[in-house]
């Protein structure tokens, strides 16, 4: 899965906001050609062909592992060079992606595709759930109102969208963008009351 750009332009004097001025390279959204879905806070994952694989970032220096699979070209300014590497059910590192994927085939939905790993153990569980679950990517589809910058902005403060940001996904092909509240510098409330 290749890192995706943000909807808005990035505010040259702090690139963790951004502004109101769309990114050109996504004026697509604004034609009628996204479907707007929940952007989950986790690890992402992938299942090819019935196999388990996590996302490992060859950056700068660092040499991705024999069999690792290549999600994009290696991005010449970051440095970043996304691939997929397979999990390994006897590796510790692993046993959380392995404990969702469990879940995911329980609930008798494994498929391939990109998926976000979310639970307990994972970047300190902002997604409120017990345990580790995969959900797959675009799969939790938004009703938005407008595109509009104000609007996005409004709807990602407001507390009842507990949500790290939204993705949209391309009708058609396979580009994507995202927005996330802290692009706008809201903060994610953190709720102690966990989801079963």
């Amino acid at each position: 899965m290749k890192k995706i750009s943000t909807l808005f332009k990035k505010d040259i004097n702090n690139l963790g906001r951004v502004i109101n001025e769309i990114n050109p390279e996504n004026k697509w959204v604004f034609g009628g050609e996204a479907v707007a879905t929940q952007k989950f806070d986790g690890s992402a994952c992938a299942v090819i062909n019935g196999k388990l694989y996590k996302r490992y970032d060859a950056k700068k220096g660092k040499i991705a592992p024999d069999g690792a699979i290549p999600c994009q070209e290696a991005d010449l300014i970051t440095g970043h060079h996304p691939h997929w590497v397979a999990c390994d059910i006897d590796k510790k590192e692993d046993k959380y992606f392995w404990e969702g994927f469990a879940a995911l085939a329980e609930l008798g939905k494994v498929e391939d595709g990109t998926y976000e790993l979310i639970g307990e153990k994972i970047q300190g569980n902002p997604e409120n759930i017990e345990g580790h679950l995969l959900v797959k990517h675009g799969e939790n589809i938004l009703s938005l109102e407008s595109l509009d910058f104000e609007f996005i902005k409004n709807f990602l403060s407001n507390p009842e969208n507990n949500m790290e940001g939204i993705v949209f996904h391309h009708t058609s092909d396979n580009r994507m963008c995202k927005i996330r509240k802290s692009d706008f510098g809201v903060r994610r409330k953190l709720v102690k009351e966990l989801i079963v």
